[in-house]
């Protein structure tokens, strides 16, 4: 046809899908350079043949394609006749809102709040309180699942443990027992029960649904409790044991079924500042000794010692910290209402096995630890001794590690008034989260990873977007600094407390 113009010639390449794990889906084949995620995702979604397609974001050298692969390409060395391996990774089914309002100010504690934290459901958690920061690294409260009922727990500096009923943001149950600051709370992975530390030494277990102590009190450490930890439900549904760190530098496995201890683990020189129970029979702890110690839970036999950092460790997360801590209960399945975990234990522990597996993969649990060194290390510390990476660009010591639910983002809270983003699997810097103008205390992910809320000195929350890696909701309201924050694993809620003495929750 005359004056018509001629067919534009579209520029084509050969790509090959391949999962996190560098496994090929399919064969090579080619596609236009200008596609974007929406049609990648259309081919990719039909190569899988799920029933349900899956969101997917795809990568190309640890780069997204956000607009197309074109723009994703440009400014990179491609030699574009060869096949270009396109990374895809699931995302999150569901989508967590970012809270943005304070639905509730909960007043009660006499001093100031050390810690909070959500049961496993969403529909317990417990916070604690103390005169100070008390451990300055952030613990956090294992959840659980079972009555009608949604309780928060917190613990105080005025000695007490506090249930609040999340159904009307009301407080419910003053628990008493303790008779110095509680530093530590922990929620066992069936919900049914409430360990807390104080600085007395001593750990008292709570019935949520009653406020009731538990069996008796478990003593034996002689100084105060900095940390405590669950057995995880997939390997004893029952939740029968507890393990628990102490400034005297010593690790204790307490039975809590009989109320005693079962195990000392000792070998650390200093306090020992961070405890975890991972999901393959190993305990990890870290110390002031600059240490992090790697046990096997059965007979408390030491594996190994993690060493490189120069200062005290402060923190440790595992990248399995997500799933041991929701056990059975699954958040994409929640709803307004507490979803009711029922079934044997039988049922209950297999379903905390498939979560379980399903988000550690093929290779083993990694760790993060965070010291006064102003660094990071990243180790795999059921294989190697040595790290896997040196995380380094903070400031200032580093108070909290956390990572992502699904394992890929690594946040570190730190002096420096900054939060860093790093890649889960490798350790690589991602960016720098800015805008807290004092020390950044404590972090807290959302169910489906894509935010994060973060408690500072300054007296404020912040939730950033961990996908545009900017500021997404500035949250004011304590009158002081911010100790512990916690966002519950419906991802409804978000509750933080402080040196102001109250329990602010926000939806």
């Amino acid at each position: 046809m005359a004056g018509a113009a001629p067919p534009e010639d579209v520029e084509r390449l050969l790509i090959q899908f391949r999962d996190e794990s560098g496994e090929p889906l399919g064969s090579p084949f080619d596609v236009p350079l200008r596609i974007t995620p929406g049609e990648l995702q259309l081919v990719c979604n039909a190569l899988l043949q799920e029933d349900e397609p899956v969101p997917l974001a795809f990568f190309f050298r640890d780069a997204e394609i956000v607009v197309s692969l074109e723009k994703t390409l440009a400014g990179q060395a491609v030699e574009t006749e060869k096949v270009l391996d396109i990374v895809y990774q699931p995302q999150a089914v569901f989508r967590v809102r970012a809270v943005t309002r304070c639905t509730s100010s909960l007043e009660g504690h006499t001093e100031a709040v050390i810690s909070v934290a959500f049961s496993p459901t969403g529909k317990y958690e417990g916070l604690g309180a103390g005169g100070g920061l008390g451990a300055r690294q952030g613990h956090r409260a294992e959840p659980g699942s079972f009555s009608c009922r949604r309780y928060l727990a917190s613990g105080s500096g005025d000695t007490t443990v506090r249930f609040w009923d999340l159904s009307t943001e009301t407080p419910q149950f003053t628990a008493k027992g303790h008779r110095h600051w509680v530093l530590s709370i922990a929620w066992s992975p069936d919900g049914k029960k409430l360990a807390s530390g104080c600085k007395n030494s001593q750990i008292f277990l709570w019935d949520p649904a009653t406020g009731n102590q538990i069996g008796r009190v478990l003593a034996g450490h002689s100084k105060w409790i900095t940390c405590l930890c669950w057995e995880p439900l997939h390997i004893n549904p029952e939740c029968r044991y507890l393990a628990s760190a102490s400034k005297d530098g010593s690790v204790r496995i307490w039975d809590t079924l009989m109320g005693r201890c079962d195990k000392i683990l000792t070998g650390h020189t200093q306090s020992v500042t961070c405890v975890k129970w991972g999901g393959d029979g190993l305990l990890y702890s870290s110390s002031q000794d600059r240490t992090i110690k790697v046990w096997r839970s059965q007979d408390g036999v030491l594996c190994r010692t993690l060493q490189g950092h120069a200062h005290w460790v402060n923190t440790m997360a595992l990248s399995t910290d997500y799933v041991l801590r929701t056990g059975a209960f699954e958040p994409a399945e929640a709803t307004i209402n507490p979803q009711d975990v029922s079934g044997s234990l039988a049922e209950l522990k297999e379903k905390a096995r498939q979560r379980y597996e399903k988000v550690r993969g093929s290779g083993p649990e990694r760790l993060v630890s965070g010291s006064d060194d102003f660094t990071l290390f990243l180790w795999k510390p059921a294989e190697d001794k040595k790290p896997l990476e040196r995380m380094t660009g903070h400031q200032a010591l580093i108070n909290q590690v956390l990572f992502s639910p699904d394992t890929r983002i690594i946040a570190s809270a730190s002096f420096d008034k900054s939060i860093k983003l790093w890649d889960g699997r490798t350790g690589k810097y991602l960016t720098a989260l800015r805008g807290h103008v004092s020390a950044v205390y404590q972090i807290a992910w959302s169910a489906d990873s894509r935010l994060l809320v973060s408690g500072s000195s300054d007296s404020t929350l912040k939730v950033w977007d961990a996908e545009t890696k900017k500021l997404a909701i500035d949250l004011p309201g304590h009158a002081d600094e911010v100790f512990a924050t916690d966002w519950s694993p419906d991802g409804q809620r978000v509750a933080s407390g402080g040196k102001d003495k109250c329990l602010r929750m926000r939806a």
